[in-house]
């Protein structure tokens, strides 16, 4: 079957859409930073790439540390006004920011597709958490707010392209309603012309953004160490994986609609490469409920359609953010392999959804792979659609893999005793632990 792009959703329309809603933002194809209450053309540009198909989205201008010093200092003047604005105010101008944010909610969303290879419902989402939870802070604004103060400097985020929306807009606009500034330096990897477009409204309605794109490495010093700096925040980062631990469990048919949902986040997000630590006597049970959720598992390019009249395609997941990132991620599961690890399952590239000759170099089929207890021949991760499957003999064990590497913010518990799942979570060292206890449960 020969696949198209959706009409309305080539790149040529998404561009074309975000200058016509914020052409204070752009030059051509080339992005402006915001800094000093005005739109700039300062700094080197920089090319962006799309991971769907490598198609150029433009260009971001890289700032060199002068500049973004210049940048910071000014914020500090903003932030301090702001800080003495009264709420009613502050309230008005998040409020009406958030009204123009929610007339782009499609063109945001689609942004977000180009960007970083989400499939639509996903970037959707993405978008309408973000916009949903704003409201909510709008809404409560009086009570959230009655005992906090602003900070005494703006509030500088170093972003990861993950969840460009749902976490660092959202934020920013629940600390602009507290009376922070905010300053914002554009992701390296995806969402840059996303955020371009939502800082460009955000500004329309008198609200304190800095946005800035440089060099990670250069523009951080500054972001992070410059005394006028209040806070610093780093939303989006995730520096290992979702663990699973499954033990004394026997409810099957419910465990597969969670198995399947960590798909939807499996090739991009931080938390989604997972490693199940199964006990022994479970493996087989866990197999025949894991293994044809794999082989139904859907990718590919999410803006491709048989028809003009289809639906965009509900896919689990699209590329990877990078070519380099597979061709990275293929590398490790083939080193995995040649340590020891076993292949329980390996899509095949050719399954996925793509265009005539389209680039597919940045896509990754799901992968299954068998690693020994207390081995290193898996993945380093966390990203891809590749989960490792540990066998434990006892508590202990499965506790050990658990907590193997340290810092794994999200751990899941599938367990029928709730008072054994409790004792286990109170032992396991990720920062958020979810214990899947079907029985009883509403």
């Amino acid at each position: 079957m020969t696949l198209r792009l959706a009409p309305g959703t080539a790149w040529a329309d998404a561009l074309s859409r975000a200058t016509a809603a914020t052409p204070e933002a752009f030059t051509g194809d080339r992005l402006r930073n915001h800094l000093v209450g005005a739109w700039e053309d300062a700094g080197q540009p920089a090319p962006l790439h799309s991971p769907i198909d490598g198609t150029r989205l433009g260009a971001r201008s890289r700032l060199d540390a002068r500049t973004a010093a210049l940048a910071v200092r000014d914020a500090a003047e903003q932030h301090r006004q702001w800080a003495a604005t009264w709420l009613p105010e502050r309230r008005a101008r998040v409020q009406a920011a958030l009204e123009e944010l929610s007339a782009h909610r499609d063109l945001l969303a689609l942004l977000q597709v180009w960007e970083i290879g989400a499939p639509w419902s996903q970037a959707c989402a993405d978008v309408d958490r973000a916009l949903d939870a704003a409201g909510r802070s709008v809404d409560q604004a009086e009570h959230q707010l009655k005992d906090r103060d602003p900070l005494p400097g703006p509030v500088s985020h170093l972003p990861s392209w993950q969840h460009p929306m749902s976490v660092l807009v959202q934020a920013e606009l629940a600390q602009l309603l507290t009376g922070n500034a905010v300053i914002a330096r554009i992701p390296s990897q995806g969402g840059a012309v996303g955020l371009t477009v939502a800082h460009a409204i955000m500004a329309r309605a008198g609200l304190p953004v800095t946005l800035l794109s440089g060099c990670g490495t250069e523009l951080s010093p500054v972001l992070v160490r410059s005394r006028e700096i209040g806070a610093v925040s780093r939303p989006g980062e995730q520096d290992s994986g979702n663990a699973w631990g499954i033990w004394e469990f026997s409810q099957w048919d419910r465990l597969v609609g969670h198995l399947r949902t960590g798909f939807a986040y499996g090739k991009q997000h931080g938390a989604a490469y997972r490693r199940f630590v199964v006990q022994r006597e479970l493996v087989d049970r866990f197999l025949d409920a894991y293994l044809p959720v794999l082989k139904t598992v859907h990718f590919g390019h999410p803006l491709a359609v048989a028809t003009d009249g289809d639906p965009l395609p509900e896919l689990d997941y699209g590329p990877l953010i990078s070519a380099d990132t597979a061709t990275e991620l293929r590398r490790e599961v083939d080193e995995a392999i040649s340590g020891g690890a076993v292949p329980l399952h390996r899509g095949s590239p050719d399954a996925g959804r793509f265009l005539d000759g389209q680039d597919t170099s940045a896509y990754v089929a799901p992968t299954a792979l068998l690693v020994r207890s207390g081995r290193t021949e898996r993945p380093a991760g966390p990203f891809g659609p590749v989960d490792t499957i540990v066998v434990a003999d006892t508590e202990d064990e499965l506790l050990s893999e658990l907590n193997a590497p340290a810092g794994t913010p999200a751990a899941s518990l599938a367990v029928d005793d709730e008072e054994l799942a409790g004792k286990l979570a109170r032992d396991e060292r990720a920062s958020q632990v979810t214990i899947t206890h079907f029985p009883g449960n509403p």
